[in-house]
């Protein structure tokens, strides 16, 4: 019996307990996405995934919410409020767990995600921009933390259950 490699799709990170962020795996980084025996992908880019990771979500009757087909025609726009509150209402839904939020390189739309939810969990901008270049690189898109900034964290509806005392 040979020892099966575990390889992380390109810019995975943990974002929370059972909740993920990737890029678009590929089949190398399928058995390491079985161990972390997802229930939901929420997919943030405006084409399909590939068919091999289709066919690997229906295989392990995984759910997807492809959530990037709202979104703006140019891939340089930033991701739309739409978008985000409805990622937004994914991921405050426990039922949905373990997760992973992905678009293609793990960057920029997931990056947009994760900063507005770190927002939501009142991170102060300094760490939300942090974590969201690390994952960005040298391909910091201003628009995407400009957006992060400004958003709107009343608009979430946030279960009453997942409320901490104020």
């Amino acid at each position: 019996m040979s020892s099966q490699h575990l390889i992380p799709p390109l810019n995975y990170g943990m974002i929370e307990e059972d909740l993920y962020r990737s890029g678009q795996p590929n089949e190398l980084n399928f058995p390491f996405l079985e161990k972390l025996g997802l229930k939901t992908v929420v997919w943030l880019a405006p084409e399909d995934p590939n068919q091999r990771f289709l066919n690997f979500i229906d295989d392990q009757e995984i759910v997807l919410h492809h959530l990037g087909g709202i979104s703006s025609v140019n891939a340089l726009d930033p991701i739309t409020e739409e978008v985000v509150l409805e990622a937004l209402e994914n991921i405050l839904n426990p039922r949905n767990y373990p997760m992973i939020v992905m678009c293609n390189l793990g960057r920029h739309r997931t990056g947009t995600i994760v900063g507005c939810l770190r927002k939501l969990q009142k991170w102060n901008l300094t760490s939300i921009f942090e974590e969201y270049r690390r994952y960005a690189g040298p391909k910091v898109r201003v628009l995407n933390e400009q957006f992060i900034e400004l958003f709107d964290t009343d608009l979430v509806g946030v279960p009453d259950y997942l409320k901490i005392n104020e």
